[in-house]
């Protein structure tokens, strides 16, 4: 099965919405913020769609504007069916390689989020970045409904990327 890649639309919002909500961990947020984020955050997002046009894929990012060399990755959401194959691995080499600019990619995942932490660390070592892991938002502190901390990881410098299409 082909797998293509590009930037979000607006279009794309309610399948977005519709994917994230079936990739729990994850926040569900609401539709209009995912419609902004296919809007507005366009250049630092990416979809995955299947040949069918089905939107299995999407990672959100952006970049602070403190830190303009920096991307920082919001989430990350694979349709199980198309889990174990390396699509977020891609999706974040070709949603890192966009922007000359970056040499730093930041996120944050929670300590019982093992796959993320497996994506993360496994991209920062294929691409010699090195990393630092510290609690970002505490459970107790920043959190009333017992959400665990979300513990940021930030990396760099990566090495120049090529840039890669999508």
């Amino acid at each position: 099965m082909e797998i293509h890649f590009r930037k979000p639309e607006p279009m794309d919002g309610a399948q977005v919405h519709s994917l994230i909500s079936r990739c729990p961990p994850l926040d569900t947020n609401s539709l209009y913020c995912n419609l902004l984020q296919c809007q507005d955050f366009a250049a630092t997002s990416i979809v995955a769609e299947s040949e069918q046009g089905e939107i299995i894929g999407f990672i959100s990012g952006y970049v602070p504007p403190q830190r303009t060399n920096t991307l920082f990755i919001w989430q990350v959401a694979l349709d199980s069916n198309f889990r174990g194959r390396g699509l977020a691995f891609e999706m974040l080499e070709r949603l890192f390689s966009r922007n000359s600019a970056l040499c730093f990619m930041e996120t944050t995942i929670s300590p019982s989020n093992e796959a993320s932490k497996k994506l993360f660390t496994g991209f920062f070592s294929k691409h010699h970045m090195n990393y630092e892991a510290q609690t970002l938002f505490q459970s107790g502190t920043h959190f009333h409904d017992g959400h665990e901390d979300e513990v940021l990881y930030r990396a760099g410098p990566a090495k120049q990327f090529a840039p890669i299409r999508a």
